[in-house]
């Protein structure tokens, strides 16, 4: 599956992969009412990148990882928190605790959960007035436009299956689908705030992030290879070694009925 591919590079998926915005942190705690006394679920943690902000709150974390050596780097950047334990599990299988909790989280890995079981699971989880909170995370037209343009016959070929013309979309064309949460029982009041991040990379450092992305890790070595060659040949010999990327996250929270 390639949600577990992941797991495969945690140290570098720990490093390359961009944190989230401090705004989306503070709105996250500000709404959820997060404190000492707060229980949080946060299903698919990975290296932590969500769950290291949460954890400075003072609220107890349970956090539901599904692989292995992601869950060890979690654990080792949240050791000083004592009120965090990461579990490897399947959440899909993952057996709810008795007491419900104050929040469930999952950021940018709800569409990785199996649709049959996510909604329904996560308001099991939760107490009434409770609030599941899903962050997702996409890539914007933005940054280093040229570099993204100039990018995509690299991209066909190495990869055949590239549709033609396909580029970042404008950040008014995007839009997470909310219908999962409005039709569903257990859930009310869902609301969507977003947030744009920029972060611009060196040449090594955008090479580092993409081979943390499934669909890079799906292509065979020789191709995978060339491709992420040509891209850093782009970089460094059309722009001066450094593109700027731009981020755009959506703060997706619920509250239970």
């Amino acid at each position: 599956m390639l949600r577990e591919t992941f797991d495969e590079v945690a140290e570098l998926y720990d490093r390359a992969r961009p944190r989230y915005p401090d705004a989306l942190v503070r709105d996250l705690a500000r709404v959820a009412g997060l404190g000492p006394d707060s229980r949080v679920l946060e299903v698919a943690p990975g290296t932590g990148q969500l769950t290291v902000p949460l954890a400075g709150f003072g609220c107890r974390v349970t956090a539901v990882e599904l692989g292995p050596s992601m869950a060890a780097v979690a654990r080792r950047r949240l050791r000083e928190f004592p009120l965090v334990d990461v579990e490897v599990a399947d959440f899909e299988r993952w057996p709810l605790p008795g007491e419900p909790f104050d929040l469930v989280v999952c950021a940018t890995a709800f569409h990785w959960l199996d649709p049959v079981v996510r909604v329904t699971k996560t308001a099991q989880a939760l107490r009434p007035g409770g609030r599941l909170a899903v962050v997702t995370t996409d890539h914007v037209a933005g940054g280093t436009t040229e570099f993204f343009h100039l990018s995509q016959p690299c991209y066909r070929r190495w990869d055949p299956a590239t549709p033609p013309g396909l580029l970042l979309r404008d950040q008014a064309e995007v839009a997470t689908d909310t219908g999962e949460l409005e039709r569903a029982e257990g859930f009310q009041d869902v609301g969507v705030t977003r947030y744009l991040q920029d972060i611009t990379y060196s040449a090594d450092e955008y090479i580092d992030v993409l081979h943390t992305y499934s669909g890079h890790r799906a292509l065979d070595e020789t191709a995978r290879h060339g491709l992420l060659g040509d891209l850093r040949e782009l970089i460094e010999g059309r722009f001066g070694g450094t593109v700027t990327k731009r981020y755009l996250h959506e703060l997706v929270v619920a509250t239970r009925g």
